[in-house]
Formats: C-alpha cells, structure tokens, sequence
C-alpha cells in the first residue's frame, strides 16, 4: 500500500465541509471527522455503471479522489471477493455484489450517537472494513480503548497499517463476528447486519452495555442496553440504515436463480389481477422491513422501460416460489407459482399501512434474548425475529 496521496489531495477543507455536513456543531464527532483523512483509507473503489463495476484510482486523478473521499456517500471497496487494492487498472466487472464498502460517514456518525459513545468507554467496532470508521473512532476516545473486528485477513491487516500510520494502533481482530469474541466492553457497533443477534456480543458486553446494530434484510436500526438476564432491551430507531449482512467467506453464497428466472418468463400457476400499483419494494424501506419480518428471504428485481409508465416487479424465494406483478396501462396482473404465494405476503404489508395509516416497526420495543432471538412489540403487534 502507498501513501503517496497523502500530498495529493488538498483535504483539509473538503473535510471540514464534510464535517459540518454530517455532525451538528456541539456534536464530539464534527471533529473527529474534520481531522480523519478518509481518502487514504479509500485509495481505490468500484463505482457501478451500466457496463458492471469500475475500478477508480485515486492517484490517477486527485481531484476527483477528493470528491469521491469527501462527499457523505458509500464507496465501494471490495465487489464478490475482488478488492479494488488488488484489482488490475482498467478492469470492469460484470457482476457480483459489494462485499466490503467504506459507509456513509453520515451514517457512521449516527450510529455512534445511538451507542451514547462518551470519554470513558470501550467499543467493538463490527466490521472494520476500510479502517475509516474506526479511526473516527480512535480520534474520538483514543486507540487503546477501540477494538475493531472483521473476517477478512486482508481488510484488518490494510486497516491496522493505515491506521498505524496515522499513529493509531486500536486492536484488530480478524474473526467471524457472529462467533466467540475475545473480547469484553461497554459498547458494540456493528456497520454489518445480523439476524438473530449473536450471543456472543450479548456475551462479551457488560453490564449495562449498549448495542447498535441493524437487521439482516431490513433497515432497522436496534439500540437495546444489557439487562440482569444477559439478554437486551431497547428500541427500534426511527431512523433507517442499511448494511452488507455479515459474511463467514471471501463471498456471499452462490444463490439459486431458478426462481428467478421463473418470474421473468413463465406464465403463473395462479393469474390475478391486483388494485395495487406495481411497487419498487426495495426502495419502499419500510415495506421492505415489515415484509421481510414477516416472510424473510425474498429476493426483489424492479424493472421500468423507457418512454412508457409500464413496470415490472419480481418476487423471489429460495424455496421456490415465486411472483410477477406487471403494470400495462394502469392495469395489474400477478402471475405467481411456487409452494407459497408471495405477492399476498406483500398484500398483508400495505393492508396494514391502510388501515392504520403507518407500520408498527419504528419505534417499536425491542427485546433480545441471551441466545439472540429478537422480540418487536408495538401496540398490539408483536413480532418474533429468529433468523
């Protein structure tokens, strides 16, 4: 690794905005993030394209890396198991998935609010990716009190050798997070999403503890502080956030297609028409919340066509079945087939929020398990969250 930007880039300025863009004035993290140089924790990123993902340099052209480093916006680090530190100049990727990212540093700030960070505690840092969020981190408290986990050899080594770098030397595990941790503290952050929560962060936090976190296949954000029991109690934010759920390889599993590919082409075991307009469930947050709690795993495909209001929708689930919602002159059609009806799974979903005029996840109580198992309550609702 270089660090040859670090006269490359003009930064100083760039962070300051950055700073003041995401931390209001008295907040102990403006700071942090107006000192941390993000680009040299970023030297190379994918961005998507129509084409698949690029890879960008930094050294290649600074003006651009400081634009990149500086604006409150995701960089990609790692696509598949193809990290852009080890990627070939000019390489364009036709597929796979992010991996590994740097977040939002919006989003890295806010979590740290959540967790009620203050000068005496101790956190975990779940999912140390690029190393940026935990430099913010050793900024704020100082790197003896900062631990930082991820299952990637390479992500913590590149991490620990930027950090020490900036004369920061935190401790840096590399482990699989959601098993043991040699480890013991007040505080737990997790920038990667989890479903149930591990025992083992229940485990390794003190009494009193808090824990942030978000859950695997939705856009909530849990803060819960330890109880006498070993389990967890808090609430659902009612802020969203969404993260790459944790990995135990180099890549995610390979997923079967087939049902997939099913809703493109065939002709439904069930044809019905729908009063709902065709929705990009994915983009629809807390749709996608609710209706991954109460029927997790399925996998969505939004589809448009240029110069007409038609649209296509995908429903996708590993045990086979499958759903097509087709929108052709304001008219619906749902095609479905498969051992379940997916499309009325999402029907239940927009009933709710029609009758009641919202959904019951933010804000909702939540208790956790010592084993993990995650418990939302709000009103009458109540839902039980086990993987």
């Amino acid at each position: 690794m270089s660090d040859r930007g670090e006269d490359a880039v003009d930064w100083k300025e760039p962070a300051r905005r950055l700073a003041a863009e995401v931390a209001p004035p008295a907040s102990r993290w403006r700071s942090a993030v107006e000192h941390t140089k993000r680009h040299l924790f970023v030297p190379r990123w994918w961005t998507a394209t129509p084409e698949g993902w690029k890879l960008r340099i930094g050294e290649d052209d600074p003006e651009k890396w400081q634009r990149a480093a500086y604006r409150d916006r995701t960089l990609v680090t790692r696509v598949g198991d193809v990290h852009a530190d080890h990627a070939t100049p000019g390489v364009c990727l036709s597929q796979g998935s992010p991996t590994s990212s740097s977040t939002h540093p919006s989003l890295l700030v806010k979590m740290y609010r959540h967790a009620s960070i203050d000068n005496r505690s101790t956190v975990l840092d779940v999912g140390t990716g690029t190393g940026y969020g935990t430099a913010l981190l050793c900024y704020r408290l100082g790197h003896h009190r900062v631990t930082a986990i991820d299952v990637d050899p390479y992500l913590t080594g590149a991490a620990e050798q930027r950090l020490d770098e900036r004369g920061w030397r935190p401790r840096l595990l590399t482990a699989d997070a959601t098993g043991p941790i040699d480890w013991e503290g007040d505080r737990i952050v997790a920038t990667v999403a989890v479903r149930p929560i591990p025992a083992s962060w229940l485990a390794a936090l003190q009494p009193g503890g808090r824990l942030v976190t978000t859950v695997t296949g939705t856009s909530l954000i849990i803060v819960a502080d330890k109880q006498p029991d070993g389990g967890a109690a808090g609430v659902v934010d009612h802020s969203r956030a969404g993260f790459m759920r944790t990995r135990t390889g180099p890549d995610y599993p390979a997923q079967n297609r087939t049902a997939l590919e099913r809703a493109r082409a065939e002709e439904g075991e069930q044809v019905e028409s729908s009063q709902y307009p065709v929705m990009d469930v994915v983009n629809a947050w807390d749709v996608s919340s609710m209706l991954d709690i109460i029927a997790p795993g399925i996998e969505h495909r939004y589809i448009t066509y240029d110069d007409t209001p038609d649209r296509v929708a995908l429903m996708a689930h590993e045990d086979g079945s499958w759903c097509r919602a087709e929108e052709t002159g304001g008219k619906v059609t749902i095609h479905q087939g498969g051992p379940r009806r997916l499309h009325s799974y999402l029907d239940q979903v927009r009933e709710h929020w029609l009758q009641r005029g919202e959904l019951p996840i933010r804000g909702a109580a939540v208790t956790i398990t010592p084993d993990g198992v995650i418990t939302l309550k709000r009103g009458n609702w109540t839902a039980t969250i086990v993987r």
